[in-house]
């Protein structure tokens, strides 16, 4: 599986699973938005990661 390294292991880099915290706070860091708002786009869009980005405005 193809991912972003962080201390634990991989991130997934095409799909945002909401319950691995350490994924999620990358792509809130990446992005510089909240929680709530990736949720909200999660809850909206789905879980690949360029829908998310999309509807947040933001690149991949």
């Amino acid at each position: 599986m193809a991912g972003l390294k962080d201390k634990r292991g991989f991130i997934d880099k095409d799909r945002i699973d909401l319950s691995e915290r350490k994924a999620v706070e990358y792509w809130m860091k990446r992005w510089g938005v909240t929680q709530d708002q990736i949720v909200s786009a999660h809850r909206k869009v789905g879980r690949m990661v360029k829908d998310i980005a999309t509807e947040l405005g933001k690149k991949r």
